[in-house]
């Protein structure tokens, strides 16, 4: 089946408003991109005429302490995923002081929250519930960095939908998702939660996770409202350390940050999360530019924003609020329309009115907001819609969604490497294979972080049982834990990890020995070497950075001896971010990058290994060779002094941007991904050697499967502007189309360019073309392309 994303649909996803023509002489024949005004379309079914009547006669009603409570987030016990739960929260729905509740999954638990909120209070205006719903509720999808990795819209989409379907049964409403930061260090644990690095596959994933959320028709109580986080530049944070400062400036700000958010006002996102971090000085949580400035005067949102987890709190130690009543005015007053946890506005806001610091008006306005999403949700008409038991048997886990969670993963593996056809693995040529490494055989891991009310213990298929169940009696499979990705080697690591209350096994744990010359007895009665190694599930995802990028633990080590053997071996990685694989690359036969597949995972790997099913995967962030190369990305500027290593007539010299001790290029360039077939390219074919900034360019290429087997290709297109009014990327992704082919078939991929496409944030920061020549890439990967040339002309 086809996929396509036309490179057109996304380029233009945003806007500063105006279009002032550029004052360098250099380049005063910069054209303008005409475009639609920048407020977005309402997206909702409802009545407005009746919902106004309805709100105005509440909002009426309504005493001021009653309102504020409509503006509180709290925190319930069924997962806590901050440090503090306010275990009086009960009580504060009985005192009308909660407008929503999360954390609070369970059709029948949900119920009795929405009955107490209706039932025992004086207006009876139903609760809000939300969850973490990031990549699955109970089914748990691969994580979100995996699911990038499909660059399948279609399946991205499916994976938020199930995800919906099954939460709405559940007793929830609404979720913190997607999460849309762009992303370029892997250090950080919630590369995790991402689309990746880049600008216009993250805006697309965004744009199909919020559809996939909520559905056509958000009354409809098989869906739940999305929430468009962090905003912005969260994924910046420096050092890659969680909750860190960012330094963000203008143009990386509108050019790579805010575009997915501006796609997200305009599919009609019913909701927007603050970051924590600060844009020049200003914590986002108290930016009136962003909240209010942005979201809702130039781009016209119609929907409430939240803050993250305690933000308003935190304004205090950011050194921007003097104290936590300062701290509720800021955030008020910038947009921050309902606090998350934090309670500082049931606290503070009634004082601020009186003391003239708070308008009531502008309070009225935020409840309106929030009671608008509680109308659309269909609340105010059956608060106990989304408290269906029947349904939650029928729809969670059922045999549809476990399918779909198989599909999606196998889509979203990687294969990094594949030396001499060692995969897939044929079981009429195999009698056994050695199963090696802690992640082959862990429940746990098999659902990654963010797994919302996903079991750990139970529902996991692993890898060991997904072998079993794919070779049967076929094949032989010896199993051993072999490694761990616990165990540490220094004083000072057992210092911080006892001081953070993790549990890690000592250098001298004998039990590692054992394991290892059990994973060594295995692999020597065996036929072939297969190792599942990573990272464990917690060490991504939020609070979770790290300094290295190295496969925790001995497992290095543990391959180390296996290599000594002399047979095939395959790596199976399981991981939320990109990691340092130089050893497993050089010696190692193939690698599969599986992220943490989800629920069906270990099924899902034995069909890729087995070649069941073709992998189809492409990397949505580049693999560095060693952490010191991070911040690493493909679209890249560069310097005055570029270092050209794959240009035979430039001299070596060594003054120029390059490392001494390693090449500049990545492991592995985004948009990797190899397939057990082979996927040939023609040289691209130009429709002409200009384009009219009023007209367009029609590029295209022939592909061919001249491999063994039928699969699927994800084609990518790229350009680049060779001089502008500011410097510009290397190579900018502007559309993809995921392709299956039969075997030895061919295809013509065709895109169109416009100059929408080739628009970007000049030096005065207007927006819009500038004629330069181009060059125009179609490929594989960002490093593996055909390349032509044409010149964009003012006429």
């Amino acid at each position: 089946m086809k996929k396509v994303l036309k490179p057109t649909l996304l380029a233009l996803s945003m806007t500063m408003g105006g279009y002032v023509m550029a004052s360098s002489a250099m380049f005063s024949d910069m054209i303008n991109v005409e475009r639609t005004a920048p407020v977005s379309a309402s997206h909702w079914q409802d009545d407005k005429v009746k919902m106004d009547a309805f709100l105005d006669g509440l909002i009426s009603k309504m005493t001021l302490q009653e309102k504020v409570g409509q503006l509180d987030l709290q925190s319930g016990f069924r997962n806590v995923t901050g440090p503090f739960v306010n275990e009086a929260y009960e009580q504060q729905i009985k005192d009308g002081q909660v407008g929503a509740i999360f954390n609070a999954y369970g059709a029948d638990f949900g119920r009795q929250l929405q009955r107490i909120a209706v039932e025992e209070t004086r207006l009876g205006i139903p609760l809000i519930v939300g969850h973490d719903i990031i990549h699955g509720h109970k089914t748990i999808f691969p994580q979100s960095i995996g699911e990038a990795a499909t660059w399948d819209l279609n399946a991205v989409k499916l994976s938020a939908r199930v995800a919906a379907k099954e939460a709405s049964a559940d007793g929830i409403m609404w979720t913190f998702a997607p999460m849309a930061d762009l992303v370029r260090d892997p250090r950080w644990g919630r590369v995790s939660e991402a689309a990746g690095e880049d600008v216009f596959l993250s805006t697309a994933i965004a744009v199909a996770r919020v559809e996939g959320f909520q559905g056509d028709d958000l009354s409809q109580d098989d869906t739940i409202m999305a929430t468009a986080k962090h905003f912005v530049g969260y994924g910046l944070s420096q050092g890659g350390r969680d909750y860190h400062t960012t330094d963000v400036s203008e143009h990386e700000l509108w050019t790579t940050q805010m575009p997915p958010f501006k796609a997200m006002v305009d599919a009609g996102v019913a909701t927007f999360m603050t970051s924590f971090n600060d844009l020049n000085g200003v914590p986002a949580t108290g930016s009136k530019r962003l909240l209010n400035d942005i979201l809702r005067d130039q781009w016209g949102f119609e929907g409430f924003v939240v803050t993250d987890y305690t933000a308003i709190n935190e304004l205090v130690p950011h050194g921007y609020a003097r104290d936590d009543k300062h701290a509720a005015e800021i955030a008020f007053n910038a947009g921050a329309d309902m606090d998350m946890v934090g309670q500082l506005y049931i606290n503070h806001l009634e004082d601020l009115v009186a003391e003239g610091k708070v308008s009531e008006d502008k309070i009225n306005t935020s409840v309106r907001q929030i009671l608008e999403m509680k109308w659309r949700l269909g609340l105010f008409e059956d608060p106990y819609r989304y408290n269906d038991e029947a349904r939650a048997e029928r729809d969670i886990l059922s045999n549809d969604n476990l399918a779909a969670a198989r599909h999606v993963a196998r889509k979203s593996f990687v294969l990094l490497k594949n030396d001499n056809q060692t995969l897939p693995l044929k079981d009429d040529e195999i009698k056994s294979i050695a199963l090696i490494g802690p992640l082959a055989d862990s429940k746990s891991d098999m659902i990654g972080n963010w797994a919302a009310a996903g079991d750990r213990k139970s529902h996991p298929v692993t890898v060991l049982e997904g072998f079993k169940h794919r070779f049967g009696d076929n094949v032989k499979i010896n199993y051993a834990k072999g490694a761990s990705y616990d165990y540490i080697t220094s004083k000072e690591d057992t210092k911080v990890r006892d001081g953070l209350g993790i549990s890690s096994i000592r250098a001298d744990d004998s039990s590692l020995k054992k394991d290892m010359k059990r994973a060594i007895s295995a692999a020597k009665k065996s036929d072939v070497i297969v190792m599942v190694m990573g990272e464990e599930q917690r060490m991504s995802g939020e609070a979770s950075s790290r300094v290295e990028l190295t496969l925790p633990g001995n497992q290095q080590q543990v391959m180390e001896e296996l290599k000594k053997l002399g047979k095939p071996m395959v790596l199976v990685v399981m991981s939320g971010r990109p990691n340092d694989l130089r050893w497993a690359d050089e010696n190692v036969d193939a690698i599969l990058h599986a992220w943490y597949p989800g629920t069906m995972g270990g099924i899902a790997v034995a069909d890729v290994l087995s070649g069941d099913y073709i992998p189809t995967g492409k990397l949505p962030m580049t693999f560095p060779r060693s952490v010191g190369q991070v911040p690493i990305y493909y679209n890249e500027k560069n310097t005055g002094r570029p270092y050209l290593a794959d240009n035979p007539n430039q001299r070596q010299e060594h003054y120029k941007s390059r490392y001494d001790d390693s090449p500049n290029t990545p492991l592995y360039a985004f948009g990797h991904g190899l397939s057990y077939t082979q996927f040939d390219y023609s040289e691209i074919k130009l429709s002409s050697e200009t384009m009219s900034v009023n007209g367009e360019l029609t590029v295209s290429v022939d592909v061919t499967n001249s491999g063994e087997f039928a699969g699927e290709e994800v084609v990518q297109l790229y350009t680049r502007q060779h001089v502008g009014s500011i410097t510009r990327p290397v190579k900018e992704l502007k559309g993809f189309q995921k392709v299956h082919f039969g075997k030895g078939e061919s295809k013509t991929i065709t895109f169109t360019l416009t100059a929408e496409d080739l628009a970007f944030y000049r030096a005065d920061m207007s927006w819009g073309v500038e004629p330069s020549q181009f060059d125009v890439f179609i490929g594989t990967a960002s490093d593996n392309v055909k390349q032509a040339s044409f010149e964009l002309v003012e006429k």
